[in-house]
């Protein structure tokens, strides 16, 4: 293999390298951040509401049963062959798995802060922004981590409906010109980029509970 044509990527895709990595990203992180935006008041409701969880829950669970490209041409009809198209299914996705990371979370708050917090004359709203989302950081983490990895990997399925800018594209132009190191590049760099992003999200949650154990903070 001439790894000298590694980094030489074809013109078709209209992005150099680093250009393609930070489309990636775009159409991998928006979906989670937009996923967690919405996780956070849903997780609320059931929350203050325990018969809402398991209907939302079924309901996110038969969506994230939707295999990614049926769910791309589905909505084709509607959005087009853009970005769009892609991030949605994603930010769906996400939800599965933020939502009940956020309630386990907030739930694991004890009774005695909760009734503390109360006493200091905080609302619901107040209650929860201000101590139950702090305590529960470590389980929305682990969320944001599982939905960000299967985010940055998902979003090649993209390139199967034509979808330009991501790093799955390379697949398919190592078939086109039969340039079998522009799939390794696809695959390495992928893997990379969800390794990378991993790590942040362990960094951030170190930064925001130092109150943690050395030990429980390095799983």
């Amino acid at each position: 293999m001439n790894l000298s044509r590694f980094f030489d990527i074809p013109s078709d895709l209209q992005h150099s390298y680093a250009g393609l990595i930070g489309l990636h990203l775009r159409e991998a992180l928006i979906p989670v951040l937009a996923g967690l935006l919405l996780a956070l008041p849903l997780a609320q409701l059931c929350v203050r509401f325990k018969w809402v969880y398991p209907p939302l829950f079924g309901i996110t669970t038969v969506l994230y049963a939707i295999p990614s490209l049926a769910f791309f041409v589905v909505l084709i009809d509607y959005t087009g062959l853009s970005e769009t198209t892609v991030m949605i299914p994603l930010a769906v996705y996400s939800l599965v798995v933020l939502v009940p990371a956020i309630v386990d979370g907030v739930r694991s708050v004890p009774q005695e802060t909760l009734a503390a917090a109360t006493a200091l004359g905080l609302g619901p709203v107040r209650r929860y922004l201000q101590v139950q989302l702090p305590i529960a950081v470590p389980a929305i983490i682990a969320g944001l981590r599982v939905a960000t990895v299967s985010s940055v990997s998902l979003v090649s399925v993209g390139m199967l409906i034509g979808n330009q800018g991501a790093l799955g594209n390379l697949l398919n132009d190592a078939q086109i010109y039969h340039r079998p190191e522009l799939a390794v590049n696809s695959v390495v760099t992928t893997a990379l980029l969800a390794v990378v992003l991993d790590a942040v999200l362990v960094g951030v949650r170190m930064l925001l509970t130092p109150w943690m154990p050395k030990e429980s903070t390095a799983r």
